[in-house]
């Protein structure tokens, strides 16, 4: 059994974490710690474990083989080496930290102290994305001229009277956040088209913070590919019932994503109608059952470093064009 303690509540996404540590038969949860002692306290109470106010002392304890950490995002970088350098595996939420750099520290630590570590980044392993993925590798779509992703809701509409919609508003402070939708949200067209478009040559954003929150709530990238195609990503807090969509397009055909919904029209197969595939992929087994399963040797990841490496340096590519108002092309980076 791997023994885990949750780090922090920060993240909205730290309570579904901590179910699916209790729902897998390899994880316990042994101990809460928070930044924010009065929200850890009650999120010990609400689980039935006991709450660790000193993050050293969870460190220092040998009932603790591995951390998930849902701090804010810019505690992600000491938080975490300092975990992998006490011998503690680590699972944590998107993004790992706000630049290449940073990244690359993590990764360093973590293999000089022989832990594992693995970033949410779960529509990759959703069925969808397995069957976009055979789609592509199949020659199914011929050569890839267009990949558009969308994903987005409605976090920041406030009902009346409100300044905040579900989201909170640590959400909207950018020095813990290091942004808004797109570093949030827009994190999974950017991996989701970074595995299926291959490397990324250039990119310009652009990021409205309509309701006034302090970091952007409706971002659209455009990005082109070293193959020569292009990109159209788009996410949003701003957005009610909008479909999660992944949409491909190429020479030989077309595949469409709509939520759940899989539909493909290719030159490849008998008919010129749309194929509602009935034997789709099976999804990938979650971060979370990976992590478990690599922690205790039974397998091998399928969400690399490269996939988060790569998700983090167009982040800094798009947070750079729109701050300079132009194209970014990525070897720019490379140089800093």
């Amino acid at each position: 059994m791997i023994k885990v303690a949750l780090l922090s509540r920060w993240h909205v996404h730290a309570d579904d974490y901590a179910r699916e540590v209790k729902e897998n038969e390899h994880l316990s949860v042994q101990l809460v710690w928070d930044e924010e002692e009065e929200r850890g306290q009650k999120w010990a109470e609400e689980l039935g474990v006991p709450f660790e106010k000193d993050f050293q002392s969870v460190l220092d304890n040998p009932e603790v083989d591995a951390v998930v950490v849902t701090t804010p995002t810019s505690l992600h970088k000491d938080v975490i080496i300092a975990a992998a350098k006490h011998k503690k595996h680590i699972f944590t939420e998107k993004i790992l930290a706000f630049t290449v750099e940073e990244c690359e520290a993590i990764y360093e630590t973590v293999r000089a102290n022989q832990v594992h570590l693995m970033v949410s980044l779960p529509r990759l392993t959703a069925h969808y994305y397995v069957y976009a993925q055979k789609a592509v590798d199949e020659g199914w779509l011929g050569d890839l001229t267009t990949i558009r992703c969308r994903f987005a809701h409605n976090g920041a509409v406030a009902a009346e009277g409100r300044n905040y919609g579900w989201l909170p508003e640590r959400f909207f402070n950018t020095a813990q956040s290091g942004g808004g939708a797109l570093i949030d949200l827009g994190a999974h067209p950017f991996y989701l088209t970074n595995r299926l478009a291959g490397p990324a040559k250039a990119l310009q954003a652009s990021f409205r913070s309509t309701r006034n929150l302090g970091a952007d709530d409706n971002a659209v990238v455009i990005v082109e590919y070293e193959s020569g195609s292009l990109g159209v990503l788009e996410t949003s807090f701003l957005s009610n019932g909008s479909p999660f969509q992944l949409e491909l397009y190429g020479t030989e055909g077309t595949l469409l994503i709509e939520d759940e919904q899989i539909r493909l029209r290719s030159s490849q197969f008998a008919g010129d109608g749309w194929i509602q595939p009935e034997d789709a992929q099976e999804s990938l087994p979650t971060p979370m059952e990976q992590w478990a399963a690599v922690v205790l040797g039974r397998a091998k990841p399928t969400i690399t470093e490269e996939d988060v490496i790569q998700l983090t340096r167009l982040n800094e590519a798009a947070a750079l064009s729109q701050e300079e108002n132009r194209r970014i092309e990525l070897i720019e980076l490379l140089g800093e």
